[in-house]
C-alpha cells in the first residue's frame, strides 16, 4: 500500500429543505387553515479517527465527499426527511488543517476522536408556523439554510514513542528491523527509505513505538534531498534515537547536520530528549571506536551510547535508555504468560 501523508479534500454539507405552503382541504372541513410542514436538516460532514488505517492512501482517489440536502416539507404537516451524514474516516494522528495549510482545526490523536467539519443547514418553516389570531391562512414559508463548503488539507503524523533520526544510511532501518518485527527497505546506498516506518519494540516486559523516517542532509530544511517534510511524524514522539554512523570520517559534522536541520525545522523539535548512539561499532576496531567515539562526545557534549545493529551489540542497552525517557502512561506492557498444565 502506498504511503501518503498529505491529502486536499473538498467537503460540502447538505443544505436545508424548504417549508411548505399547504391548506388544509377536506370535505366538510370548511376552515382547514394552514398544514405546511417544515423542511428536513441537512446531512453534516464529519471526521473520526478509527483503527486499521495508517495512510491517507484512500483520499488520494476521491476528494469530493459532499452531504446530502434535506428534502422539502410537504402538506398535512409533514417534515421533510433529513439528509445523511458523511463521515470522513482517517488514520489516528491526523490534523485537519484550513485552506491556509497553517490554521489547525482538529488534532484527532485518539480511536473515537470526532470533529464536525461543515454543519448541515436547518429546514425551513412551514405555513403552519406563521399561524396567528390576526394571520390565519399564511401564504409564506421559509427556504431552508444554505449548504457550508469548504477545502481542507488533512496531514497526518504518526503516532510513535521513539523517532529515529540520522543522515542516510546511518542504520536507522537495520536497528528496526534487529528490534521489531517491522521490514523496512535495507540496502547500502542513500534513501533507501522514501517513506516512515513504524515498528513495536518490547524491553523489560514493557512495549512501545519506534518511527523510522527517511535520512536527512544538510540543506533539508531548503528542500534537498527528500527534504524535510517528514520530520512531522517524529514531532509526536517522547524521545529521539539520534544515530551516527561510526565508519563516516566526519562524526561530529554528521552530528552537527541534524541539529542544525532540527533547529531550523522549528516547532520545539531541537528541544526533544535525544538519545545519542554511535552505530555500526562492529566495522571498527576498538582504537577506531575510541576515536570515533571522543569526536562525537565533544561535539555533544556529554557521554554517548554505541551500538550495531547489525551485531545486535549494545541494542538492549539502547532500548533501555529510550524506555527512561518515555512517560508511564505511553508504555504498554506486556501480559504475563502463566505456565499452565498440559491438558489433552
Amino acid at each position: 500500500m502506498k504511503f501518503l501523508d498529505l491529502a486536499k479534500v473538498y467537503i460540502r454539507s447538505g443544505a436545508g429543505g424548504s417549508g411548505c405552503v399547504s391548506f388544509r382541504r377536506e370535505k366538510f372541513m370548511e376552515y382547514g387553515g394552514p398544514d405546511g410542514g417544515d423542511g428536513g436538516k441537512g446531512g453534516s460532514v464529519w471526521a473520526e479517527a478509527v483503527e486499521g488505517l495508517n495512510t491517507l492512501i484512500d483520499f488520494r482517489y476521491q476528494q469530493h465527499f459532499f452531504a446530502k440536502n434535506g428534502q422539502p416539507g410537504k402538506g398535512q404537516q409533514r417534515t421533510g426527511k433529513d439528509g445523511d451524514d458523511i463521515i470522513l474516516r482517517v488514520p489516528v494522528g491526523t490534523e485537519i488543517l484550513d485552506e491556509d495549510q497553517e490554521t489547525v482545526i482538529a488534532d484527532l490523536t485518539a480511536v473515537g476522536d470526532r470533529i464536525q467539519l461543515a454543519r448541515g443547514g436547518n429546514g425551513g418553516f412551514g405555513n403552519l408556523h406563521f399561524k396567528s389570531a390576526t394571520n390565519q391562512a399564511p401564504r409564506r414559508a421559509n427556504p431552508g439554510q444554505e449548504a457550508v463548503e469548504r477545502t481542507l488539507w488533512l496531514r497526518l503524523k504518526l503516532i510513535a514513542d521513539v523517532g529515529l533520526l540520522g543522515l542516510p544510511n546511518a542504520g536507522k532501518s537495520t536497528f528496526l528491523a534487529a528490534t521489531s518485527n517491522a521490514r523496512p527497505k535495507i540496502a547500502d546506498y542513500p534513501f533507501t527509505t522514501l517513506h516512515p516506518n513504524l515498528g513495536v519494540v518490547g524491553v523489560d516486559g514493557v512495549e512501545f513505538v519506534i518511527a523510522d523516517i527517511p535520512g536527512l542532509i544538510a540543506g533539508a530544511s531548503e528542500g534537498r534531498g527528500i527534504g524535510d517534510r517528514f520530520l512531522g511524524h517524529v514531532e509526536r514522539c517522547a524521545v529521539l534515537l539520534h544515530l551516527v554512523d561510526g565508519t563516516s570520517e566526519t562524526v561530529a559534522e554528521d552530528y552537527q547536520t541534524i541539529i542544525t536541520e532540527l533547529e531550523a525545522y522549528g516547532g520545539h523539535l531541537a528541544d526533544k530528549p535525544r538519545v545519542t548512539v554511535l552505530n555500526k561499532i562492529d566495522a571498527l576496531d576498538e582504537e577506531e571506536q575510541e576515536e570515533a567515539r571522543a569526536a562525537l562526545e565533544e561535539a555533544v557534549g556529554h557521554k554517548v551510547m554505541t551500538m550495531s545493529g547489525v551485531a545486535k551489540s549494545g541494542v538492549t542497552e539502547v532500548l533501555r535508555a529510550l524506555r527512561t525517557q518515555i512517560d508511564e502512561d505511553r508504555l504498554r506492557y506486556k501480559p504475563v504468560e502463566e505456565d499452565e498444565p498440559w491438558q489433552p
